[in-house]
């Protein structure tokens, strides 16, 4: 059988790398106010609100009452993966308050220590923690 070399012109199929739009201050607004709803439901004092955040207390008192202000972007990757995290709770408890008090209990994954003591450590990274690990867990990943 002959060997041949088929010299093929690069096809254009549309193929784009994955960027996704940087999030807009109106969904940053509408994240925040579903955040203040969540942190109701998880019945965080105003202080542990405001550090999930990494948001100054006046501030976060203020945005809550008034509604956010400019939302930097890592307040909106904040507030992603806050949305993201109680999305993944949703669908691992049927049951809604055992995803709301799942927050709180200790967890073997996390040494002993509860989710929301996990993410108090105030970084984007342990936000960013629990969502993995709750992504994995639902089989997000």
């Amino acid at each position: 059988m002959e060997n041949r070399r088929l010299d093929l012109e690069p096809i254009d199929i549309g193929a784009r790398a994955f960027a996704p739009e940087p999030v807009t201050q109106e969904e940053a607004a509408a994240m925040f106010r579903a955040a203040v709803n969540l942190f109701g439901k998880w019945e965080l004092t105003d202080e542990q609100a405001a550090r999930l955040l990494d948001l100054p207390l006046r501030t976060y008192r203020r945005w809550k009452a008034a509604g956010a202000g400019r939302v930097s972007r890592d307040g909106a990757a904040r507030l992603s993966n806050l949305m993201g995290i109680h999305k993944a709770l949703r669908i691992i408890f049927s049951e809604r308050q055992r995803g709301y008090g799942w927050i709180r209990a200790a967890n073997d994954a996390f040494a002993g220590r509860s989710a929301l003591e996990i993410m108090l450590g105030g970084e984007l990274t342990d936000l960013m923690r629990v969502r993995r690990y709750l992504d994995a867990e639902r089989g997000g990943w």
